[in-house]
């Protein structure tokens, strides 16, 4: 099993605080904008990277993941290219976890078996794909792990203790929570039902817990940080990027330096969680 999640995780138990994880659309507004953000994303304060995989029907996405897709797909982007993305991430940087998320249809399409291979070979540490439920594990999943790859598994509001042991049952690297009961990015959990959420998640798994779905700033990323091992914010950055496009859609000049100042931001708040809540 790839280890750079649970190293990553394990630095960050030692530190005594959360981490930050970023999501971007590989691909987005282009692929040359989008590989230098990534590559530039861990220095900015991400601990973890979520890399998005461009898919046409994305349908737990917001308006803004969808927007972000679609820049992408009519960028020319794919997954062969995304993976290609990591592979050049890579070169320096061995320490960074990468987790793609998107849908199976991408993976279906491009071969399970050459998919996990490929992804291995690149460097991806594990992967996050939305509509393969349990059930469903044969497909994906059980071949992943096999082979070394993380599958990180999704728990939401509606997961109950009669569905959480299925959930659980395959998950590795750590458990995404999903604050919210809809699409990313429309709307936010009260940091008292997150609270009691990761209650409930901790005494099912030993595996760290991310929450994400509706954080959008700094102080919403710390009321998470100090109760779970990670905050998760991704429409809050591809807005941003939508925001920094010019006329023609094309990427403005201060659009990295836009994001990664969001990153930091966000990042400081992760950082400063919990040193308030000791003082």
């Amino acid at each position: 099993m790839s280890d750079r999640l649970e190293a990553r995780f394990a630095e960050l138990r030692a530190a005594g605080r959360g981490g930050f994880v970023a999501y971007v659309m590989a691909g987005d507004p282009d692929p040359a904008t989008s590989a230098e953000l990534l590559t530039r994303l861990p220095a900015a304060g991400a601990d973890v990277i979520e890399l998005g995989m461009v898919f046409s029907d994305p349908m737990a996405d917001g308006p803004a993941v969808q927007a972000a897709g679609q820049r992408a797909l009519a960028a020319g982007m794919t997954l062969r290219q995304t993976l290609a993305m990591v592979r050049d991430f890579r070169k320096h940087d061995d320490a960074t976890p990468i987790v793609l998320m998107g849908y199976y249809n991408p993976i279906y399409s491009y071969g399970v078996e050459a998919f996990i291979a490929d992804a291995l070979a690149a460097g991806v540490d594990g992967v996050i794909v939305v509509d393969l439920p349990p059930e469903e594990d044969e497909e994906l999943c059980l071949p992943a792990l096999d082979a070394g790859l993380h599958f990180v598994r999704l728990a939401t509001p509606t997961t109950d203790a009669k569905r959480l042991p299925a959930v659980l049952n395959h998950a590795s690297g750590f458990l995404y929570y999903v604050s919210i009961a809809g699409i990313t990015g429309t709307k936010s959990a009260k940091s008292g039902a997150i609270d009691a959420a990761v209650d409930r998640l901790r005494a099912a798994t030993d595996l760290p817990i991310a929450v994400g779905f509706g954080i959008k700033t700094p102080e919403q990323a710390a009321q998470v940080a100090r109760v779970a091992d990670a905050a998760v914010v991704g429409s809050a950055l591809v807005e941003t990027v939508r925001t920094h496009l010019d006329e023609s859609g094309r990427a403005g000049d201060g659009l990295i330096d836009a994001v990664l100042d969001q990153v930091r931001g966000l990042a400081e708040g992760v950082r400063a969680a919990r040193e308030e809540v000791e003082a």
